[in-house]
């Protein structure tokens, strides 16, 4: 299906990049300027890409401030920052005793294999 040739101009291009940054899909951004979406990739890839890492970025600088400072949200912003940025997990819960299970410690004197 062809139409008419699109040509991107200074404001369809910062239009893309604004709704991009704001979240928009690509479908919705492509209805917006009457185009198909293969041909909002093939004129608009840079801002496309250029929108989602402007958001992205602006997203994390806003959770790193928050979680190194000492407001409320702090510690949690902080925790997420550390599990998924830091490599932080969660304790491995099945390694804790359960109630009624005996745990054995046996002393190994100098010398004596553990």
């Amino acid at each position: 299906m062809r139409g008419k040739q699109h040509v991107p101009t200074e404001a369809s291009r910062l239009r893309v990049r604004e709704m991009t940054r704001g979240g928009v899909t690509q479908p919705v951004v492509a209805a917006a300027l009457g185009i198909e979406e293969k041909c909002l990739r093939r004129h608009y890839r840079d801002e496309l890409d250029v929108g989602l890492a402007e958001a992205n970025t602006a997203v994390a600088g806003n959770l790193f401030r928050i979680a190194t400072g000492d407001g409320p949200g702090a510690v949690t912003a902080a925790i997420f920052w550390l599990k998924t940025r830091g490599g932080w997990r969660e304790a491995d819960r099945a390694a804790a005793p359960t109630e009624g299970q005996t745990i054995t410690i046996r002393w190994a004197d100098e010398g004596e294999a553990a």
